[in-house]
């Protein structure tokens, strides 16, 4: 028996588990069902009940849930020893402070350096610092973010992308690629929500290696369902060699424009979905 949690894919059984939590009726179906389909968007507890409670659960979320945010990100991206840029992690701004002085007359990295806040996708909350000004900016705005309760950050290294980063789609067997490519100067940062517009096609020998890099990852992961993004160049102080797919950042909640929209995705995901059920 399929169990779906998912609103848009029909199982044997259908639930719904969106703004609550999950209680005995959702334990009770998932310890009676074969597999579990549960939404892009599952929060851990359900996640984390289908997981104790079923043999099968789609997506496999258990490295979004064990390595959390993009902190826990780098930290599973130097795990599996994947490239990615030389990135500093920091739980608190007293954290770097601890360790790197005072700030910010002291720079944890040369500029520029791209800062980001542990929270956040698709390009949000990430800052790309040229000056000690805008670096003093940011941590000021990182202490009133732990003063509410968020906190967590990382700098990283500035990769020059040519204003375009490869996003890589894994939807279970399925890969799709597609570079997303910022055509405004100004604008540091090439995803759609900053006015990046889509290129399928060019450099399909990088797009070859990126798509590589992800299946590899996703097998050592058990990934199969997010969005990863890749930036390319030979300017970088990590030790790769020019034309490496760097990992950059996993989404695993991701735009659907660049796979041809809503419809176009739900198709695709249905699809992956029946595939991974039929292997069972």
């Amino acid at each position: 028996m399929i169990l779906s949690f998912h609103p848009c894919f029909v199982g044997d059984q259908n639930m719904i588990c969106a703004g609550r939590d999950p209680g005995a009726d959702d334990i009770a179906a998932i310890r009676a069902a074969n597999a579990v389909i549960l939404p892009q968007g599952c929060k851990q507890p359900l996640y984390e009940m289908a997981r104790k409670n079923c043999p099968h659960v789609f997506p496999n979320y258990d490295a979004k849930f064990s390595h959390p945010g993009k902190i826990g990100q780098t930290h599973l991206f130097r795990e599996t020893r994947v490239p990615h840029p030389r990135t500093l992690t920091f739980a608190c701004a007293d954290e770097l402070r601890d360790s790197h002085g005072e700030l910010p007359e002291q720079l944890p990295s040369d500029l520029p350096f791209v800062f980001k806040f542990d929270w956040g996708g698709e390009g949000s909350n990430v800052f790309l610092i040229c000056t000690r000004g805008e670096f003093q900016d940011v941590l000021e705005k990182a202490i009133r973010f732990e003063k509410t309760g968020q906190a967590g950050f990382l700098i990283q290294e500035y990769i020059p992308g040519q204003n375009r980063a490869l996003r890589v789609v894994v939807m279970g067997q399925n890969i799709i690629s597609y570079w997303r490519v910022q055509e405004n100067l100004e604008t540091f940062q090439a995803n759609l929500a900053k006015g990046a517009v889509i290129d399928a096609d060019s450099d399909p020998h990088l797009q070859a290696r990126a798509a590589d890099a992800a299946r590899n990852f996703c097998k050592k992961t058990g990934i199969n369902l997010a969005g990863f993004d890749f930036l390319f160049s030979g300017d970088t102080k990590t030790e790769t060699e020019p034309g490496t797919p760097l990992f950059l950042e996993i989404n695993y909640f991701f735009g659907r424009t660049g796979l041809g929209g809503s419809e176009k995705f739900y198709e695709l995901l249905n699809r992956e979905i029946r595939k991974w059920r039929d292997n069972l």
